[in-house]
């Protein structure tokens, strides 16, 4: 099981993924949850609480990546569990994903929230 929970932050939208992605219903709904955010500028995939990735959750997140790129959205991952850089390594993609560090993250955060100030 999957819990998905989602903050816009300025021009930055965090999807947080709970638990894990091991049915097509829970890899659907992560799709879903990121291409909603399309109007968002970088999109964050927080993994640091998602323990199990299985096969169909790979191909989901291989196709965010192409969409992103399509939408001219940056689509980074952030902190992900041990476990699920595991199966990345295992599988071989880790290297079609952005990876962001902890720095890179509170610039980013940083950022949006400025971004977010101005406008209001």
């Amino acid at each position: 099981m999957c819990n998905i929970h989602i903050e816009k932050i300025g021009n930055m939208t965090v999807v947080e993924c709970e638990g894990s992605i091991v049915r097509s219903d829970a890899a659907f709904r992560l799709r879903d949850a990121v291409m909603s955010q399309a109007d968002s500028e970088i999109v964050v995939l927080d993994l640091s609480e998602l323990y199990a990735l299985e096969g169909g959750a790979l191909g989901i997140l291989v196709f965010l990546q192409r969409w992103a790129r399509d939408h001219d959205v940056q689509l980074k991952m952030f902190n992900p569990s041990c476990s699920v850089r595991d199966i990345l390594e295992i599988a071989s993609t880790i290297s079609e994903f952005e990876i962001a560090t902890l720095h890179e993250m509170m610039a980013l955060l940083a950022q949006a929230e400025c971004s977010n100030s101005i406008a209001a």
